[in-house]
């Protein structure tokens, strides 16, 4: 049995109420001592003289899924997870606006924050999900993950 690969991605920004949802729905699991949560916010970055006004994210979305669920296989096990929840956005996302939203949850706090720290560095260094930095001139570049 294979199993449905979850979409990650979101057009444009994830609201607040999204994430605070996303939280309340967890008070029903009893069996959840931890939860541990990054948020991704656009910086307004001065590069070169110019001000990063938003970034616009795009990716090869197929290929990005299947790794993620192979990331989300690999520490579910490895951190004895209950939940795993990670939302990244595409389209263009003004600075001040959350982008990212990954979320663990498990028995215990250390897995829920080691599991939640990896995800966030292998995403980054693993998926392919590019960002086009857009400047107040609206010039552009992009991204470079450092």
């Amino acid at each position: 049995m294979s199993k449905t690969i979850k979409n990650i991605f979101v057009e444009g920004a994830i609201s607040p109420l999204f994430i605070s949802d996303s939280i309340a729905k967890h008070a029903t699991k009893k069996d959840i001592g931890a939860h541990s949560i990054f948020l991704g916010q656009i910086r307004e970055d001065l590069v070169e003289g110019k001000t990063v006004q938003a970034i616009e994210y795009t990716a090869y979305e197929a290929m990005a899924l299947k790794k993620m669920q192979e990331i989300r296989e690999t520490l579910f096990s490895k951190y004895e997870l209950s939940c795993m929840h990670v939302h990244h956005s595409l389209g263009r996302i003004n600075a001040g606006e959350i982008c990212l939203f990954v979320f663990t949850s498990s028995k215990h706090r250390s897995s829920a924050m080691e599991a939640c720290n990896e995800i966030v560095e292998r995403l980054k260094a693993e998926l392919p999900i590019w960002g086009k930095e857009i400047f107040n001139d609206e010039s552009h570049q992009w991204k470079l993950n450092s």
